[in-house]
Protein backbone atom coordinates (compact mmCIF):
# COMPACT_ATOMS: atom_id res chain seq x y z
CA UNK A 1 0.00 0.00 0.00
CA UNK A 2 2.97 2.73 0.89
CA UNK A 3 4.30 1.77 -2.84
CA UNK A 4 1.12 2.80 -4.21
CA UNK A 5 1.01 5.60 -2.30
CA UNK A 6 4.54 7.02 -3.01
CA UNK A 7 3.82 6.10 -7.02
CA UNK A 8 0.81 8.21 -7.32
CA UNK A 9 2.50 11.33 -4.76
CA UNK A 10 5.38 11.29 -7.55
CA UNK A 11 2.75 11.10 -10.47
CA UNK A 12 0.78 13.98 -8.51
CA UNK A 13 4.15 15.80 -8.20
CA UNK A 14 5.57 15.59 -11.79
CA UNK A 15 2.13 16.27 -13.55
CA UNK A 16 1.98 19.70 -10.59
CA UNK A 17 5.45 20.58 -11.99
CA UNK A 18 4.53 20.96 -15.32
CA UNK A 19 1.37 22.41 -15.38
CA UNK A 20 3.11 25.22 -13.50
CA UNK A 21 5.44 25.61 -16.08
CA UNK A 22 3.04 25.68 -18.85
CA UNK A 23 1.10 28.57 -17.36
CA UNK A 24 1.98 32.27 -18.18
CA UNK A 25 2.82 34.72 -16.28
CA UNK A 26 1.06 38.06 -15.83
CA UNK A 27 2.50 39.64 -17.94
CA UNK A 28 1.45 37.62 -20.54
CA UNK A 29 -2.04 38.88 -20.06
CA UNK A 30 -1.97 42.24 -22.16
CA UNK A 31 -0.42 40.26 -25.21
CA UNK A 32 -3.32 37.89 -25.27
CA UNK A 33 -5.95 40.57 -24.93
CA UNK A 34 -4.64 41.67 -28.31
CA UNK A 35 -5.11 38.40 -30.03
CA UNK A 36 -1.17 37.55 -29.66
CA UNK A 37 -2.07 33.69 -31.30
CA UNK A 38 -4.90 33.16 -28.88
CA UNK A 39 -6.92 31.82 -31.93
CA UNK A 40 -4.74 29.06 -31.82
CA UNK A 41 -4.86 27.67 -28.81
CA UNK A 42 -7.23 25.04 -27.68
CA UNK A 43 -9.07 26.77 -25.15
CA UNK A 44 -9.51 29.89 -26.96
CA UNK A 45 -8.24 32.79 -25.16
CA UNK A 46 -9.01 33.02 -21.57
CA UNK A 47 -9.85 29.34 -21.24
CA UNK A 48 -6.37 27.98 -20.86
CA UNK A 49 -5.63 30.21 -17.60
CA UNK A 50 -9.15 28.93 -15.73
CA UNK A 51 -8.78 25.62 -16.96
CA UNK A 52 -4.68 25.17 -15.60
CA UNK A 53 -5.95 27.04 -12.30
CA UNK A 54 -8.38 24.56 -11.45
CA UNK A 55 -6.45 21.80 -12.35
CA UNK A 56 -3.50 23.09 -10.36
CA UNK A 57 -5.70 23.73 -7.57
CA UNK A 58 -7.00 20.49 -7.62
CA UNK A 59 -3.33 18.42 -7.99
CA UNK A 60 -1.90 20.85 -5.02
CA UNK A 61 -4.74 20.15 -2.82
CA UNK A 62 -3.98 16.18 -3.56
CA UNK A 63 -0.43 16.45 -3.07
CA UNK A 64 -1.05 17.97 -0.09
CA UNK A 65 -3.29 15.49 1.03
CA UNK A 66 -1.28 12.44 0.15
CA UNK A 67 1.74 14.14 1.96
CA UNK A 68 -0.03 14.24 4.73
CA UNK A 69 -1.24 10.27 4.39
CA UNK A 70 2.25 9.52 3.63
CA UNK A 71 3.77 11.05 6.48
CA UNK A 72 1.32 9.53 9.04
CA UNK A 73 2.06 6.32 7.70
CA UNK A 74 5.51 6.35 7.82
CA UNK A 75 5.46 7.60 11.63
CA UNK A 76 2.74 4.56 12.31
CA UNK A 77 4.46 2.00 10.44
CA UNK A 78 6.39 -0.09 12.74
CA UNK A 79 9.74 -1.27 10.87
CA UNK A 80 11.60 -4.20 11.72
CA UNK A 81 15.74 -4.22 12.49
CA UNK A 82 17.25 -3.35 9.31
CA UNK A 83 20.68 -4.50 8.16
CA UNK A 84 21.86 -1.03 9.03
CA UNK A 85 20.87 -1.23 12.61
CA UNK A 86 22.26 -4.82 13.23
CA UNK A 87 25.32 -3.30 12.36
CA UNK A 88 26.66 -1.56 15.08
CA UNK A 89 30.20 -0.47 15.62
CA UNK A 90 32.50 -3.14 17.64
CA UNK A 91 33.51 -2.68 21.08
CA UNK A 92 36.98 -1.80 21.74
CA UNK A 93 38.45 -2.00 24.85
CA UNK A 94 40.19 1.33 26.27
CA UNK A 95 43.86 0.51 27.80
CA UNK A 96 44.95 2.99 30.24
CA UNK A 97 48.39 4.10 29.94
CA UNK A 98 50.43 4.39 33.23
CA UNK A 99 51.88 8.21 33.07
CA UNK A 100 55.69 8.11 33.85
CA UNK A 101 57.31 10.38 35.95
CA UNK A 102 60.18 10.83 34.31
CA UNK A 103 59.37 12.96 31.74
CA UNK A 104 61.16 13.43 28.08
CA UNK A 105 62.00 16.95 28.40
CA UNK A 106 65.11 17.55 30.57
CA UNK A 107 65.37 19.93 33.14
CA UNK A 108 68.60 22.14 33.71
CA UNK A 109 69.35 21.97 37.53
Amino acid sequence: MYEIFIVVYLLVAMALVGLILIQHGKGADMGAAFGAGASATVFGSSGTGNFLTKTTTILATIFFVLSIVLGNYSTSHSKGVSTWDDMSAPVTEQIEQKKDDASDIPVGN
